[in-house]
C-alpha cells in the first residue's frame, strides 16, 4: 500500500490543532475523573487527529476516493457492455428462413 499525502497544509493545520484542543481538554478531565474511560478515549482520537495532520495522510478520506474510484469503474464497465449488447441487436437481424 502507498501511502502519499492526501490532505492539503490547511487542513492539516487544522487537524493539528482540533487534535491538539481535544487532547489538553481530555487529559485535563483525565486528572479529575481518571476512572472515566470515556476520556482516554478522547483523548487517542485527539492524538490521532495530530498524527494524520502530521504526516498528511487521511485513512477515511483514502478509503473514500478509493470507493468513488470503484464506483466509476463499475460504472465505465456496465456503460460499455450495454453499449456492446446495443450494438449486438442491431448487427445482427432476424432472419426466419
Amino acid at each position: 500500500m502507498k501511502i502519499t499525502p492526501n490532505i492539503g497544509i490547511l487542513n492539516a493545520l487544522i487537524r493539528i490543532t482540533f487534535g491538539l484542543t481535544i487532547v489538553a481538554w481530555s487529559t485535563s478531565k483525565m486528572v479529575k475523573r481518571p476512572w472515566r474511560d470515556s476520556y482516554l478515549l478522547a483523548a487517542f482520537c485527539g492524538a490521532m487527529k495530530v498524527a494524520e495532520g502530521i504526516v498528511r495522510y487521511c485513512p477515511m478520506t483514502a478509503l473514500c476516493e478509493r470507493w468513488a474510484d470503484m464506483v466509476k469503474e463499475h460504472q465505465d464497465a456496465t456503460q460499455s457492455v450495454d453499449e456492446t449488447e446495443d450494438l449486438a441487436d442491431l448487427e445482427v437481424p432476424y432472419n426466419p428462413t
